[in-house]
C-alpha cells in the first residue's frame, strides 16, 4: 500500500480535508505548491515556467493531482478561461513530462476531473462514465484535462480519474454560495439536477482509490442520489434554517449577473455513482438530508 503521497492543490477545498485524513491513516504527505510558505514537506512548482522541484518525487509512492483554478471563483473573461484551462492541462503535462524523464517509485496517480465533461445540461437522463463528452466550455476543458492525465497511464502507473460533482462543504463551494443570500430560492427553472457529494465522502473515495489497486480509470465522484435544484435548495434552507422562497430566480437575471458562467447553475446533470459503488466504496452520506445535517452540526 502506498504510504508516501504527493498532493497538488493541497490547500484547496478538497485537499484541506483530505490531507488530515491521510495523516491520520499514517501516510507521509508532501505538497506541491507555487510557493514554499511555512508548511513543512512543501515542494515548489510553476507550470508557467515548466519548473518542478528536483526533489518532488523522492520516496513518493502516489500522486494525488487536485490543482486547478476555481471554475466559479471569478467571471469568465478570456484571460480567466485560459487560466481555468491551462491550470489543469499544463500542470498535468508537466507532471507527465517530469515522471517520464526521472527515476521514481510512483505506482498510483489519482487525478481530479469533473462531471462537467458530460456537458453543462444533460437533462433528466442518467449519465454514466461511458456517456459522450459535451460540447460547451467546461466539457472542452475537462476532456483536455483527462487527455493530459491519460498520458500518465502510458508510464505503467495506475491512473484513476475522479469526475467530481457539486462538493458540499461549510468552507466553500456551492452550499456556501447558495446560503449567502438572506432568502434561499431555486435558480432558473429549478428542475436541473445537482449531482452532489459530501466533502468527507469525496476525501474517503480518493483514499479508497489509493488503497484499492483494482480501482482504475474514470469514476463519477458524486453521491447516489442527485437532487433537482429546487429540492436541493429547499432541503438546504430547512437544514440551515434559512427562509425558502419557492419563486425561482429568473434565468435572465443570472445570465446578466454571471455571464457565460451562469451555465454552471442553470444547467445540470443526473450523474450515476454506480461504478464506484460496484468497486466496493460505501458512502457515509448517501442521502442529502443526512449530509446537510452533518454539515450543519459542525
Amino acid at each position: 500500500m502506498s504510504k508516501s503521497v504527493l498532493i497538488t492543490g493541497g490547500t484547496g477545498l478538497v485537499g484541506s480535508v483530505l490531507i488530515p485524513k491521510l495523516k491520520a491513516k499514517g501516510y507521509d504527505v508532501s505538497i506541491l505548491s507555487r510557493s514554499k510558505g511555512s508548511a513543512e514537506n512543501t515542494r515548489v512548482w510553476d507550470y508557467k515556467k515548466e519548473y518542478l522541484d528536483s526533489s518532488a518525487f523522492e520516496n513518493v509512492d502516489a500522486i494525488i493531482h487536485l490543482a486547478g483554478a476555481g471554475v466559479a471563483d471569478k467571471k469568465w473573461s478570456a484571460e480567466r478561461k485560459d487560466e481555468i484551462y491551462n491550470s489543469r492541462t499544463k500542470t498535468s503535462l508537466l507532471l507527465f513530462n517530469e515522471l517520464q524523464k526521472r527515476e521514481h517509485q510512483v505506482k498510483t496517480f489519482i487525478a481530479a476531473s469533473a462531471i462537467g465533461i458530460y456537458g453543462g445540461d444533460t437533462g433528466n437522463s442518467i449519465v454514466k462514465e461511458g456517456s459522450p463528452v459535451g460540447h460547451d466550455f467546461l466539457a472542452h476543458v475537462t476532456d483536455a484535462w483527462e487527455t493530459a492525465t491519460n498520458k500518465i497511464s502510458t508510464l505503467g502507473i495506475r491512473l484513476v480519474q475522479m469526475r467530481i460533482g457539486v462538493v458540499l462543504s461549510n468552507n466553500g463551494g456551492a452550499l456556501k454560495e447558495l446560503l449567502k443570500p438572506p432568502v434561499a430560492a431555486p435558480l432558473g427553472k429549478g428542475n436541473q439536477y445537482m449531482s452532489w457529494i459530501h466533502i468527507d465522502d469525496l476525501a474517503d473515495m480518493i483514499i479508497y482509490s489509493l488503497e484499492n489497486a483494482e480501482v482504475q480509470g474514470a469514476y463519477n465522484a458524486v453521491g447516489p442520489k442527485p437532487q433537482t435544484n429546487r429540492d436541493f435548495t429547499k432541503a438546504a434552507a430547512k437544514a440551515f434554517r434559512k427562509p425558502y422562497l419557492p419563486i425561482s430566480v429568473p434565468s435572465k437575471v443570472l445570465k446578466v449577473m454571471l455571464g457565460e458562467m451562469s451555465t454552471i447553475v442553470l444547467g445540470g446533470s443526473r450523474v450515476s455513482s454506480e461504478k464506484i459503488q460496484e468497486a466496493g466504496f460505501k458512502f457515509s452520506f448517501p442521502k442529502l438530508p443526512e449530509a446537510l445535517k452533518d454539515l450543519k452540526s459542525r
